[in-house]
C-alpha cells in the first residue's frame, strides 16, 4: 500500500478545525466538520492512513455491531457515552456504508464485517473528507501546541509541525491511546491533555491476552493452541465465547473481553478479584459428575467427553485429580464440579500493549461535555475516540464510539 503523502496547506494558515489524528474518530469528525462547512486541517505523524483501520477485524474490519448500548463500554463515568451513541447510532454508519456501496456481512454477536477488505472503509472516510473539503498535513510530526485566550471567533490555538505552522480555532485530539505501538501509538492525547490541566485516567492494555503464573503455565504451555468454549467474568457481565491457551497464558475472544474488567480493578482500592471461568457452560456439571459417579474411567477421560481431551488431562493433573471417577468420594465430586463451573484464575498480567486492541483509561470523560466533546475548562479543545476513558466491548463497539463521538465533535466545533 502506498503512503498517503497529500500537499500541505500553506504555512500560517487559520482553520475553524484542526485535528490531530487522521484515524476512525479524527476522520469521522472532520467529514462532518467540513461537510457543515467548516475548514478543516486533519494532521497525522503516520506514512500510511488509517493503519488500526487497516489491520482491524483480521483485514475486513468489525466496523460496528448491530447491538450497541451503554453496556458494552468500561468508563469511570459510565453515562458519559448515552448522548453520543443515542444520536449517531450504528444504523446510522450502517446507512453511510451502504451509501459507499460497501458490501459486508454479519457475524457471531451481531458484529459487521467488509466481505472485502477494511482499505473499503478507510475509502470511504477518506471519500467523506474530500466531499467536507477537508485539507490534510500528513506526514506531520506536531511540535507544540500553544493556547491563546483570545474571543470565541479568533484564533484560539497555534499548532507547530515540521510542515509549517498553522492557527485553529477550535482544536480536536484524535491521536487514539497506546495499543499496538508498531502502528504508531503515543501518549500524546494524554500529553496535550496534561499540558491543560485536564486529568488522565491512567492507561492500561485492554481487550489483551493475559499471562499466568509460571507453575500453573508449566502443565498449560504445552498445549497452546488448543480452543475451548467457556463463559468468563471478573466484576462484570459474563462472555460465552472461545478460550485460547497460549504459551504465555490465555487469549481468544473470552478472555479478551473479560481482561478489560480485570484490568479496571486498578481503578479500585480493594483486592483484585481473580478471573472466574465457567468450563462447561450450559452444563449442570455437578448432576453430569454424579451421573457418572460410579464409572471406571480415569476423570480425566471422563472430562475429555466435554472438553478437549489433552486440556482434561492438563486440567485434572494442575489440580491432582487423576483418579478414576469411582474412586473418588461424592463429596470431592461436587468440589470438582464446583470448579469446573468457576475455575479461578489469577492472571500475572497482560501481554501488554504490542498485543492489546485498544487502551482502558485516558482523558477523564468527566471534564468533557458528553454533547460536543469538549474540555469544559478549555474552550475550543475537544477530545474524540480512543484517547478518551471510553473502552468498547470486542466486536465493534470501539469503532462505533469512534463514529459517534466524532460525529458528536464534528457537528460542535
Amino acid at each position: 500500500m502506498h503512503a498517503f503523502t497529500p500537499a500541505a496547506p500553506p504555512s500560517g494558515r487559520h482553520f475553524d478545525v484542526v485535528i490531530i489524528g487522521a484515524g476512525a474518530a479524527g476522520m469521522m469528525c472532520a467529514a462532518t466538520a467540513g461537510q457543515r462547512g467548516r475548514s478543516v486541517l486533519l494532521v497525522d505523524h503516520a506514512v500510511r492512513l488509517a493503519e488500526k483501520i487497516r489491520i482491524s477485524g483480521g483485514g475486513r474490519c468489525n466496523f460496528t455491531n448491530r447491538r450497541v448500548g451503554p453496556e458494552h463500554y468500561l468508563s469511570l463515568n459510565p453515562h458519559f457515552v448515552r448522548s453520543a451513541l443515542s444520536r449517531y447510532t450504528a444504523r446510522d454508519f450502517i446507512e453511510l456504508v451502504h451509501s459507499h456501496g460497501i458490501d459486508f456481512h454479519e457475524r457471531d454477536w451481531g458484529q459487521l464485517f467488509c466481505d472485502d477488505s477494511a482499505q473499503q472503509i478507510i475509502d470511504m472516510l477518506r471519500a467523506e473528507c474530500e466531499d467536507g473539503g477537508v485539507q490534510w498535513a500528513m506526514p506531520a510530526t506536531v511540535h507544540q501546541v500553544r493556547h491563546h485566550r483570545g474571543d470565541a471567533d479568533g484564533e484560539r490555538f497555534a499548532i507547530e509541525t515540521d510542515r509549517g505552522h498553522f492557527g485553529a480555532s477550535s482544536l480536536v485530539i484524535a491521536t487514539g491511546g497506546l495499543a499496538i505501538p508498531k502502528i504508531g501509538a503515543t501518549p500524546f492525547g494524554y500529553r496535550i491533555a496534561e499540558q491543560f490541566g485536564i486529568p488522565v485516567v491512567a492507561p492500561r492494555p485492554a481487550l489483551v491476552p493475559l499471562t499466568l503464573a509460571p507453575e500453573t503455565l508449566a502443565l498449560l504451555a504445552t498445549l497452546a493452541g488448543i480452543s475451548l468454549e467457556v463463559e468468563a467474568h471478573c466484576r462484570g457481565p459474563g462472555f460465552r465465547e472461545a478460550a485460547l491457551v497460549t504459551h504465555r497464558g490465555l487469549s481468544g475472544p473470552a478472555v479478551l473481553q473479560v481482561s478489560s474488567y480485570w484490568q479496571a480493578q486498578a481503578y479500585k482500592d480493594d483486592e483484585w478479584e481473580p478471573v472466574h471461568v465457567d468450563l462447561l457452560p450450559g452444563v449442570d456439571a455437578e448432576a453430569w459428575l454424579l451421573e457418572h459417579a460410579h464409572d471406571k474411567a480415569l476423570l480425566p477421560n471422563l472430562l475429555g467427553e466435554r472438553l478437549p481431551r489433552r486440556f482434561a488431562h492438563a486440567w485434572c493433573e494442575l489440580h491432582g485429580w487423576m483418579k478414576p471417577v469411582n474412586q473418588i468420594r461424592h463429596a470431592e465430586l461436587r468440589t470438582i464440579a464446583a470448579s469446573l463451573a468457576d475455575w479461578r484464575l489469577t492472571p500475572s498480567g497482560t501481554q501488554g500493549y504490542a498485543k492489546a486492541e485498544v487502551t482502558l483509561g485516558g482523558v477523564d470523560t468527566r471534564a468533557l461535555s458528553s454533547k460536543t466533546m469538549e474540555a469544559r475548562s478549555v474552550p475550543g479543545l475537544y477530545f474524540v475516540g480512543e484517547v478518551m476513558d471510553v473502552t468498547g466491548h470486542l466486536g465493534g463497539y470501539n469503532f462505533q464510539w469512534a463514529w459517534s463521538s466524532g460525529v458528536a465533535c464534528g457537528e460542535a466545533v
